[in-house]
């Protein structure tokens, strides 16, 4: 059997004006992640990023790490249908419908990095109003688009995967939330319920044997674990 190993990105800069930049956080925990998978002996045969700049960053940093560590690495292959879902059009489309309730929303939503906890608790939210279509055909991409989308990506790894592959995908929160719905049937509440619990650079397991594709593993955190720094350990 191959493995899909489902990377999200290093942490990027909430907060500031370019989010889809990697924190200072971010770019040690994607060289923490290089070095943890050469300690493995893991072989990766492809590498597959979306083309979002902290997925691309999160994967040229740990190949270099990686590489660095004598091992043989691939190049990386850009595929778009990994990026995230539009989390900026999702507030800007389910905001309006929260305001009457929550009358400090846009405060809260503006000054996230200063409102962690009640961000994250809107942020939630909408996403749930959204992956259950709460919202008006404005030209965001829907729920079932997003997962349309990553579903073509991953039938195109596995049809040019080889049998026994390790293949490496840097992408992202909401992106693996999808594939655990597909691969799992599990439904998008219960699927964003996990998303919520995934770190930065955290690690997913995928075996594939053809178009045939289980869950082995999810969220492992082990390569920031061992380096006793909880500061490595990031959900945004």
């Amino acid at each position: 059997m191959g493995n899909l190993y489902l990377i999200r990105h290093g942490q990027a800069s909430f907060g500031a004006e370019d989010y889809d930049v990697l924190s200072a956080v971010g770019v040690r925990q994607s060289q923490a992640l290089g070095e943890h998978l050469a300690q493995l002996g893991v072989r990766l045969d492809r590498c597959v990023a979306g083309d979002l700049r902290r997925q691309q960053d999160t994967a040229r940093l740990a190949l270099e790490a990686l590489h660095a560590s004598g091992c043989a690495v691939p190049a990386v292959e850009t595929d778009a249908a990994f990026n995230e879902f539009d989390a900026d059009g999702v507030i800007h489309a389910l905001l309006p419908g929260l305001m009457e309730h929550e009358p400090n929303a846009l405060h809260i939503l503006r000054n996230g990095a200063q409102h962690r906890s009640e961000f994250q608790r809107l942020f939630a939210l909408m996403v749930q109003r959204w992956h259950d279509g709460e919202h008006a055909d404005d030209g965001l991409e829907t729920w079932q688009a997003f997962t349309a989308r990553v579903q073509k990506g991953l039938q195109r790894v596995l049809e040019a995967a080889g049998s026994g592959d390790n293949i490496a995908i840097f992408t992202s929160g909401g992106t693996i939330a999808a594939l655990l719905h597909l691969v799992t049937c599990i439904t998008p509440s219960q699927a964003f319920a996990l998303n919520w619990q995934i770190i930065n650079t955290s690690l997913s397991q995928l075996k594939f044997r053809g178009r045939d594709v289980a869950l082995a593993s999810f969220n492992s955190q082990a390569h920031v674990q061992l380096l006793r720094a909880p500061e490595l350990i990031t959900y945004r």
